[in-house]
């Protein structure tokens, strides 16, 4: 990857020092369609069951069956079945609730973003394989649209923990509410077709999408 898209990219310590919590921990819909994240996600649940399943057997079967209903194998053998299923079904409910809606889009938002910076890596290395012809003006201008692009991103994640932590704070900072909409259209109307045309319209559907959330935003300040 060369070095100028690489540093555009948004690191997991930059987004957990942006938005104040683990992205990993926050529940997104769009984690269970794709297979290898879907997988990870599962996987992770499943340990965290099965790690937790000894410790509410135990506890259930000593205070509660074992006085009640003696020693009994069954009880225990149902314990083992029922318990990790109400864990997963538990865990499933407390992390969708647990997950603020703007910060998922946000992070929905970002995704996409390093999604157009692997697009055009992969345009590069092919240019460099001699395979696709590209245009310098136009690779130029897309990742000065992406420069804008991830300057919104990081405004609205930065505006979205103010907001989730201290409501009150974020009437100080009318700053966090503007972006770079308008220049990211300007690029649009001058860049020339192809596939950096493309990239560079991807990038405007972010900045439409980040301007949703950050108009969102705002409505919740005026509250």
């Amino acid at each position: 990857m060369r070095s100028d898209i690489q540093g555009l990219e948004i690191t997991k310590g930059e987004l957990r020092h942006l938005s104040g919590v683990d992205p990993d921990d926050v529940f997104r819909s769009s984690m269970l369609r794709e297979s290898g994240k879907q997988l990870t996600f599962l996987f992770n649940e499943l340990l965290i069951a099965l790690a937790l399943t000894p410790i509410i057997v135990g506890a259930l079967y000593t205070f509660i069956i074992r006085p009640i209903r003696g020693a009994s194998i069954n009880w225990a053998i149902l314990l083992l079945i029922i318990v990790p299923i109400s864990v997963i079904a538990g865990r499933w409910f407390w992390l969708r609730s647990n997950s603020p809606k703007l910060l998922v889009n946000l992070l929905d938002d970002v995704d996409r973003y390093h999604a157009v910076l692997q697009a055009i890596d992969i345009s590069d290395r092919l240019e460099t394989a001699g395979s696709s012809g590209g245009a310098l003006t136009d690779r130029t201008q897309v990742i000065a649209a992406l420069q804008l692009t991830r300057e919104d991103l990081i405004r609205a994640l930065m505006s979205e923990r103010i907001l989730r932590e201290n409501k009150n704070l974020i009437a100080a900072n009318p700053e966090l509410f503007t972006n770079n909409l308008r220049a990211l259209e300007a690029m649009q109307v001058n860049t020339q077709a192809g596939e950096y045309g493309r990239l560079l319209n991807e990038a405007l559907q972010i900045g439409l999408s980040v301007q949703e959330e950050m108009r969102k935003l705002q409505h919740q300040r005026s509250r």
